[in-house]
């Protein structure tokens, strides 16, 4: 857990719960193994201050006033924001619990929770969370990249995904093939491979 003065750069375990017993319980425990913890009292106060670029990930209780905590996990999903998510549940909710892992959760606790799962638990939700930032950078990057493409560029380059010899993508688009040829370097050139398997992934993975 890397310290930082900006609080989208740091990790943060993220608590919601309106029983403060529960809160100060599991933020004592968390920080005392080196997390950076925020606890709320409502999902509410919690979507005022969450900030969907932080790596992070979420404790959430199933039953709170106010929005609870399904409907929160309908709210992020709805807003397509796939932080890592475990439920804290009473013993009456777990059926409701194991749907909510059915919807992306991916685990729930039982109250009095072990303190031993609870930590294996958040850094496997963190490790996802640093994955997904991870492939979110990359996309980014991708994106830029085949932003720089002209129109036929990008319609040549549609072609060559789809596996289109260059004397077939000539044909397609009314031109040469030195022309098909001259577009293809240009692709490579700014996308910034070497390959056309490199030019393959980095295409593709808009798409994925």
């Amino acid at each position: 857990m890397t310290a930082s003065n900006n609080n989208t750069d740091q990790e943060t375990v993220f608590i919601v719960d309106d029983d403060e017993a529960v809160r100060d319980s599991l933020r004592w425990l968390l920080e005392a193994n080196g997390y950076h913890v925020r606890s709320f009292d409502s999902a509410e106060q919690f979507l005022a201050h969450y900030d969907r670029r932080q790596v992070a990930c979420l404790i959430l209780d199933v039953r709170m006033p106010g929005m609870n905590g399904l409907e929160l996990q309908e709210h992020l999903l709805a807003q397509n924001i796939s932080i890592p998510t475990i439920f804290v549940t009473g013993h009456g909710d777990v059926p409701m619990a194991v749907n909510t892992m059915k919807k992306g959760a991916m685990d729930f606790i039982e109250k009095p929770f072990d303190a031993a799962e609870l930590r294996v638990l958040v850094e496997r939700m963190l490790g996802k969370a640093r994955l997904d930032a991870s492939s979110q950078r990359e996309q980014q990057a991708a994106d830029e990249l085949l932003a720089r493409l002209t129109g036929r560029e990008q319609q040549v380059l549609e072609r060559i995904i789809a596996g289109r010899l260059n004397k077939q993508i000539a044909d397609d688009l009314g031109i040469s093939i030195k022309t098909v040829e001259a577009h293809r370097a240009n692709i490579m050139e700014k996308l910034n491979v070497n390959t056309v398997a490199d030019l393959l992934r980095l295409a593709l993975s808009k798409r994925s």
